[in-house]
């Protein structure tokens, strides 16, 4: 039988990228089974990072590829843009020992850490409860110096930049449509959409996006890549529903929204949210966002940060906005309650109505169930988990075998995960 060594963080970590030397003596390590399909992942290969054309699609390259993701040439037809960290980053003590938690998935009882890992082709998982690190572990022969791809997690990113845009008086008003920022959203069917249906998914607009190669979403990345994002927005022309009705998943609606930003600030995301979010928040490295042929980052992901610094957002969500050290507020309160409370979001887009599982209030989901809980999540198992009464995150970064978590077991069991530790941290449900 294979095996591997699995990096188990035992004490902080003083180290910014790209300072890496000896970090394999900082932790102490542990000889336990074999992380799941490392083979198809590319171990042998030492996990290579793909191409423009195989990054996405190849799982023997999607280790590499989505902690490099920031590096493959050519990607979208344009570079990454960078958020410059904070030379005082938001300490994130580790709390001891790692807790005893356990979790349930059908007739299986008391199932551990380890088994979940064990069984998920998780890259990354951190908990923290209260400012303080419980877990941190990694596979796949990943590192806290790695950078994390977010997928669909860059959309909650997005949102919290409207909801500063909102606060600052650049965005008048959510109701106000698209194109009043983005002149060159004229005449298309998203320029005519209100910011507050592109924050919640609900443009109305016929939009497949099932990872197939040959949907919606494929048609609108390839003109996004030859001609930038606002030439890819008249591709899409059909709407189904009317706009505000109705939540439908379409990734397009986010990269709207970056456009509308830039209409509004004058700056790119990276260049808005740096002194906003990024370091205000105490980010120990930079991140990385790419962006397309003209400058504009693909809001509705591509970005890609290390497993402690979407740590520290989870931290500062947790806080309703606020940091936890210095108590000062960096996200604006109401706009995230807005975007994360299921008695504020208007009833078509709560849990069970959105979806039969998760409610979408402004590009985050909700949980269902009487006490506030949300998440950030990305396809291929992107997850960040939060609960505010608990003071309680979970970040899970991953390689699914599918870009939909749901068409494997990974889903359900990082929710009966996260169901362990909110009882564990005495939550109900």
């Amino acid at each position: 039988m294979k095996t591997l060594q699995r990096i188990t963080r035992r004490k902080p970590l003083a180290c910014t990228w790209p300072v890496i030397v000896g970090f394999i003596a900082t932790f102490s390590a542990t000889v336990v089974t074999a992380a799941p399909d490392e083979d198809k992942l590319g171990k042998a290969r030492g996990y290579p990072v793909g191409t423009a054309a195989t990054w996405f699609t190849d799982e023997s390259v999607r280790v590499g590829s989505f902690t490099a993701h920031g590096e493959i040439p050519g990607l979208f037809g344009g570079k990454a843009n960078v958020m410059a960290a904070n030379d005082a980053p938001m300490p994130l003590p580790r709390s001891g020992d790692e807790p005893s938690i356990r979790w349930n998935i059908g007739a299986e009882r008391n199932l551990t850490i380890d088994d979940y890992l064990n069984r998920q082709r998780v890259m990354g998982l951190l908990i923290i409860r209260d400012g303080k690190i419980e877990v941190e572990r990694y596979q796949y022969d990943r590192g806290p110096q790695h950078r994390f791809l977010s997928n669909s997690m860059a959309k909650s990113i997005t949102a919290i930049a409207v909801g500063f845009a909102l606060e600052e008086g650049k965005i008048k008003s959510l109701d106000d449509r698209a194109d009043v920022y983005a002149p060159k959203l004229a005449g298309t069917l998203y320029g005519e959409t209100t910011i507050r249906n592109l924050l919640r998914m609900a443009s109305g607009a016929k939009f497949t996006e099932v990872y197939d190669g040959k949907d919606d979403l494929a048609r609108f990345n390839i003109a996004a890549t030859r001609g930038g994002i606002e030439a890819a927005a008249k591709v899409i022309t059909e709407r189904e529903a009317p706009q505000g009705t109705r939540f439908s998943y379409a990734s397009a609606e986010t990269d709207m929204l970056g456009v509308v930003l830039r209409g509004a600030t004058g700056m790119s995301l990276s260049d808005y949210l740096t002194p906003r979010l990024w370091q205000p928040m105490g980010a120990e490295t930079s991140a990385l966002w790419r962006a397309d042929r003209t400058g504009l980052e693909r809001a509705a992901g591509s970005f890609s940060a290390t497993l402690r610094d979407y740590g520290r957002l989870g931290v500062l969500l947790a806080n309703d906005g606020m940091r936890a050290d210095d108590k000062k507020q960096i996200i604006p309160r109401e706009f995230l309650l807005d975007a994360t409370d299921t008695k504020r979001v208007a009833e078509a887009f709560r849990p069970g109505k959105a979806t039969p599982y998760y409610g979408y209030g402004y590009k985050f989901w909700i949980f269902p169930g009487s006490s506030r809980r949300f998440a950030l999540l990305g396809v291929f198992g992107q997850m960040i988990f939060v609960d505010p009464a608990l003071k309680l995150v979970m970040v899970h970064t991953a390689v699914n075998a599918t870009a939909k978590s749901g068409q494997t077991s990974m889903a359900r069991e990082a929710d009966a995960l996260w169901r362990g530790l909110v009882r564990h941290y005495g939550g109900t449900w």
